[in-house]
């Protein structure tokens, strides 16, 4: 399986997308198509845990005063499936390897993977 979970509005997104070959890839717009509760399991077996997942850089996450409070890994779950800003973007699932964010080196491994 080769999936990308991106925002079509996300500037650093498209630019990372525009630097690789993503043909044989099912792409996931999340703000046109709400992730699933299935979906966002999958990605938390492949990342092990929710935290990995959860972007702490969200505007709503100070808005909401998240930053305030420890959550836990069943909250940022329910904040992923309500809102797609919780989502650390982009994320990319090849076969059984998951690349989570948009870090230099996260992009690099991404890079090594599909082979560009």
């Amino acid at each position: 399986m080769k999936k990308v979970y991106y925002l079509s509005t996300c500037d650093t997104c498209k630019r990372i997308m525009s630097e690789l070959n993503l043909e044989g890839f099912e792409k996931q717009d999340i703000k046109n198509e709400a992730i699933t509760k299935t979906q966002v399991e999958q990605m938390k077996e492949l990342a092990g845990s929710y935290a990995s997942l959860f972007s702490k850089v969200a505007q709503k996450y100070r808005a909401l005063g998240l930053n305030e409070r420890v959550l836990t890994e069943e909250e940022m779950k329910n904040y992923i499936l309500e809102e797609y800003t919780f989502l650390k973007r982009p994320v990319f699932i090849i076969d059984n390897e998951i690349f989570i964010g948009n870090s230099k080196k996260n992009v690099e491994a991404l890079k090594s993977v599909i082979g560009n």
